[in-house]
């Protein structure tokens, strides 16, 4: 093991040494030995070679591989000395030697969770190289995160005055293997973000008690109508990065008024040809066969010259979902849309071509969807009990159509780093959106016909972005982006109706379609936004930055007819609003530093909402509902050393017309505001243990009737205290495992109305352990470790014992994957 990582140093060394010499004297090197010595950080490693002439090189770094090509060399090694060595010392997974041509070797290394470290010097000896592994498994925070969402250009973390949680794709996947669910994984690494529903919709999910807004590739997921589904348009295997910017923003236009949740999908290899594979199950313990489920995916990389490629499918399903006492769980569970019983797919493809060493254009598109198919529903006799009863599982589902999602995306990118001394980023893309809920018994609903229903919403989206960061002042001190997004949507939201006989003889099972209707009409919204933001380090300590955005919006729908039988006219509506944002970060030593932040952020009113249950005689003009606006100030610190990364923020955020619900599903628009505490901590206490956590603490007010009388914000806005923390151990060179725990505190807001019951708290603990086996890993994931029986918080606070569904019991998931 100590050979091959310092053979990896000598060989990088000399590699690196070979090519800075000048064409005159370029000769074909021999490697002829390796000679490797212990050293306290790692190994070192002499490279001999025939020459004393070593090309200076510059290593290429793709995710946590090191890339050498050495040109003019050749491989000499002793007999039987082999070109590749795995998992040669903690830290690093794989060292291979490969000839590429005739005169040109490649030397690869590939970190197990991060990039190796690689220097070299010229010895009397030889080229003596040393090689340090990277970080291992994300135990330690990293000293320097680039994010986009905050500015939409690459910054350090540490200069912008915003509270960002970034999670890579090592953590993702330690996530993932634990349980598939995106809006899970969130829940447990992102602060201010409400612990999971469990379900197949964000709705009660909220951050910093408003709502999010998702974006895949610089393409955003949200529709006119909120279905609260964003977090499942994309499979987590195909994802390299989210960043999650807390609260309001506007630099993405509508929708951000609690933040942005920007995914990066995986990128392609920097290798001649990469495939990777990866394979498993899943299952719940107290009924495995009834739960059994799977996942395998197939990924294809490249780079051929200026040309990369990515091809990636991935196929997974899931079983039935039991709870800690072996009951088995609604389908539908808290009326939110379920995610058992279901299979998933999603195809990933981008071709990137890079004509010039400043120049990339990208294509890419991406695929996702899921389809229910079970036997279940949901019991309604629960809802005649008196008390809170637990949500039961009813067999005999008669249903054509259940529950899907299909999410198409294709995209293309131009990005261009130095045209005219800025950089220039142009962007056009088409999504088309489906997704289908489970049917509804909405007689007892004003404004919802009197029907049976199960609705759809089927929307399409073209949009263009273009921005360019043009750097100011003569040291570039300072910089301005400046730029314009344009999106045009069309969305529909039409019901199926059923017999109302026929469902009520067979108890709620038997589902006949009498027809399809209208519920929200067409709706054909238009938006330009026009940006610019300022960024100006004024010196090693202060860094100011600040901006505005103007937003100009239009609303199109024909007459139509409700579900109740109102006639509407059509008409168009238009808005317009601008917004600002300013901040200021101080360091008061390199380690620490202060920031301070104003920012608005700015979504329209769901429309389709409140047409759908629009009064006779009315016109779209007299609806007319005003966008919601929020003004947010955050103040926070935050401390980055070598083995410990913290945080503390403090935020509030206001509204003059709020945006919540009443027990109809009506739009109750009212002043309201919420505040709260966010802090986090991660510690590398040794070179093998990592521990940390996050607190998020926040509470709101509504003034429902404008009068100053301001009564508590309900729990889907509204989240118990949320606690986490982790303790992940290095056990041996190819063993890490992993303990995390979640706690969600109570919460009994005053008041009786929707979304207002009590909350009991609840403590859940999860499991995994990465294992290398062979040329690949094995990972074993446990969620709900101790197998406690909880309700999630949006099936606590509906009061309809029918949407009261309990939380999965333990749960196990085994996966294998390998490179090749």
């Amino acid at each position: 093991m100590n050979f091959w990582s310092g053979f990896s140093s000598v060989f990088v060394a000399s590699t690196v040494s070979l090519v800075n010499v000048q064409s005159a004297f370029a000769q074909v090197i021999q490697i002829t030995g390796i000679q490797i010595n212990r050293t306290p950080n790692g190994v070192e490693a002499i490279l001999q070679t025939t020459s004393g002439l070593i090309p200076n090189i510059e290593p290429v770094s793709e995710n946590q591989s090191l890339i050498f090509d050495i040109p003019n060399a050749q491989l000499n090694l002793p007999e039987n000395t082999p070109a590749e060595q795995i998992n040669p010392v903690p830290g690093i997974q794989r060292i291979s030697l490969t000839t590429l041509d005739s005169n040109t070797v490649r030397l690869t290394i590939v970190g197990e969770t991060n990039t190796p470290k690689a220097e070299y010097q010229l010895t009397p000896q030889g080229l003596a190289f040393s090689i340090t592994p990277g970080k291992v498994a994300s135990l330690e925070p990293e000293e320097i995160e680039l994010v986009v969402t905050a500015t939409r250009t690459a910054e350090n973390i540490n200069n912008v005055p915003r509270s960002i949680t970034v999670i890579n794709r090592e953590q993702l996947e330690i996530q993932t293997r634990i349980t598939p669910d995106l809006g899970t994984t969130l829940s447990q690494l992102v602060p201010g973000l409400a612990p999971s529903t469990q379900s197949a919709s964000n709705f009660g999910q909220s951050l910093r008690g408003r709502n999010i807004l998702v974006i895949i590739d610089g393409v955003p997921q949200s529709t006119s109508r909120n279905v609260f589904r964003d977090l499942r348009t994309i499979d987590p295997s195909v994802i390299e990065r989210i960043e999650v910017l807390r609260g309001p923003s506007a630099i993405y236009g509508d929708g951000a008024t609690g933040g942005i949740v920007n995914i990066t999908t995986r990128r392609p290899s920097k290798e001649q040809l990469t495939l990777r594979t990866e394979v498993g199950t899943n299952a719940s313990l107290s009924h495995f066969s009834d739960s059994l489920g799977y996942f395998a995916q197939q990924s294809v990389s490249g780079n051929q010259g200026p040309i990369d490629y990515l091809v990636s499918a991935t196929f997974s399903g899931t079983g039935g979902y039991f709870d800690a006492g072996g009951n088995r769980i609604p389908p539908d569970p808290n009326g939110q849309g379920g995610l058992a019983d279901t299979d998933n797919m999603n195809f990933l493809g981008k071709v990137g071509w890079r004509p010039s060493e400043n120049q990339r254009l990208e294509f890419s598109f991406n695929y996702f969807q899921d389809t229910q198919n079970t036997d279940y529903t949901t019991d309604p006799r629960v809802d005649d009990f008196p008390n809170r009863r637990r949500a039961r599982a009813l067999r005999g589902l008669d249903l054509d159509e259940q529950q899907a999602t299909r999410n198409a995306q294709v995209n293309l990118q131009y990005r261009h780093d130095d045209l005219l001394g800025s950089k220039l980023q142009a962007q056009a893309y088409y999504r088309n959106y489906f997704t289908r809920f489970f049917p509804f018994d909405a007689r007892d609903f004003a404004g919802f016909g009197n029907d049976i229903i199960q609705s759809r919403i089927e929307s399409d989206k073209f949009g263009a972005r273009v921005q360019v960061d043009t750097p100011l002042f003569n040291q570039g001190a300072a910089r301005l982006l400046w730029g314009a997004d344009y999106f045009f949507e069309d969305t529909v939201q039409p019901v199926s109706t059923f017999d109302e006989s026929e469902f009520d003889a067979s108890n709620g099972l038997r589902y006949r379609k009498r027809g399809n209707r209208i519920w929200a009409p067409p709706i054909e919204l238009s938006s330009l936004g026009l940006f610019a933001q300022f960024n100006w380090n004024i010196n090693d300590r202060v860094i100011l930055n600040g901006g505005l955005r103007y937003e100009t919006a239009g609303i199109n729908v024909d007459d139509y007819t409700t579900l109740s039988g109102n006639n509407i006219r059509g008409g168009n509506l238009d808005y317009n609003e601008l917004l600002f944002n300013a901040g200021i970060v101080y360091f008061v030593i390199p380690e620490v530093n202060v920031f301070f932040n104003f920012s608005q952020g700015f979504s329209l009113a769901d429309v389709g909402r409140v047409l759908r249950s629009a009064s006779a005689n009315l016109s779209v003009r007299d609806i007319n509902p005003e966008p919601q606006k929020v003004n947010n100030f955050e103040l926070g610190v935050r401390g980055q050393w070598r083995n410990i990364q913290a945080s503390v923020s403090g935020f509030y955020n206001q509204s003059d017309l709020g945006s919540t619900f009443d027990a109809d599903l009506n739009v109750i628009r009212a002043p309201e505001y919420v505040y709260g505490i966010e802090a986090t901590i991660d510690t590398k206490l040794s070179d093998r243990l990592t521990l940390g956590g996050s607190l998020s603490w926040l509470e709101g007010r509504i003034d429902i009737g404008d009068d100053g009388d301001y009564t508590d914000l309900d729990g889907f806005r509204i989240p118990p205290l949320k606690l986490t923390a982790y303790v992940q151990h290095q056990t041996t060179s190819r063993w890490t495992n992993r303990l995390q725990v979640l706690y969600s505190g109570g919460r009994n807001p005053e008041g009786d109305g929707y979304g207002l019951e009590e909350v009991n708290s609840y403590f859940t603990a999860d499991y995994l352990s990465i294992i290398k086996v062979g040329p690949g890993t094995l990972t074993f994931g446990i969620q709900n470790l101790f197998n406690t029986q909880y309700f999630p918080i949006v099936s606590q606070i509906q009061g309809i014992n029918s949407s009261n569904a309990a939380a999965q019991g333990t749960t196990i998931s085994v996966r294998y994957s390998f490179t090749w």
